[in-house]
């Protein structure tokens, strides 16, 4: 049965941590939003869902997952599920608790990284808000951005099957959402992380890995693939990186 991304077009965002997931596994997916509306797909789509006054445990927001008649909100919800489908998930009941555990962490750190360029708002465009952006950028960099750089290297650096992989000894979805956020830093923040990587041996080598897997190789190379651009969460604004 195809799976049913849904999320936002025209950014990767939180949905790219998904798509990624699919992708290196060569599911069958659609993703719903940028389909047609003759086909039933498109925004409306999403919308219809979302604005179900019946419908059970509708999705607050995108990205969601529908497979069947199961929908299943929030990025790292969806990877617990999705993963052992995909063979992207440890074996052992306990590597998946910490698999889910570190999903979770990238998902505070997007946040943050999100509160960069939005700190007073989301309500607001960045430009009613620059002042505070700076100052929460600032104190993001100063003070965040090395916390948890450091902490996934860590978690690679004493990983009992070695440092190749975050969980295990194969690749799992943490491994590709480990080079989705490195990939949206260096957009965001190419000063900081020209700064921040030496002392990331691991995580760079991690995300080197990943980009030259097959299956992302190609998606990379694809339409498929949507850039970084200041509409998602990951945006480049100079006066935010380092001066």
């Amino acid at each position: 049965m195809t799976y049913e991304l849904f999320y936002w077009d025209e950014i990767p965002g939180r949905g790219e941590f998904v798509r990624l997931a699919l992708e290196e596994a060569g599911a069958d997916y659609v993703d719903v939003v940028r389909g047609s509306e003759a086909q039933g797909r498109g925004i409306s789509a999403m919308f219809e869902i979302m604005q179900s006054q019946t419908a059970p445990f509708i999705p607050f927001a995108p990205p969601f997952l529908r497979d069947g008649e199961l929908v299943i909100a929030h990025v790292a919800n969806i990877l617990f599920y999705l993963a052992p489908r995909l063979g992207l998930a440890p074996k052992e009941e306990g590597l998946r608790f910490s698999a889910n555990g570190l999903q979770l962490t990238i998902a505070d750190l997007v946040a943050e990284i999100h509160d960069c360029h939005h700190p007073i708002s989301v309500e607001l465009y960045y430009e009613d808000q620059m002042d505070a952006a700076r100052a929460r950028a600032q104190s993001f960099l100063q003070h965040r951005l090395s916390k948890f750089l450091t902490y996934f290297e860590r978690i690679l650096r004493q990983n009992p099957a070695g440092p190749a992989f975050c969980v295990g000894s194969s690749l799992s979805y943490v491994d590709l959402s480990v080079f989705h956020f490195i990939e949206g830093l260096r957009y965001s923040f190419p000063k900081a992380m020209e700064k921040q990587e030496p002392a990331i041996p691991h995580l760079i080598a991690l995300h080197d890995a990943v980009a030259r897997r097959p299956h992302i190789k190609s998606y990379l190379a694809s339409g498929r693939r949507l850039s970084f651009n200041e509409a998602g969460i990951f945006r480049y604004y100079p006066e935010l990186d380092l001066n």
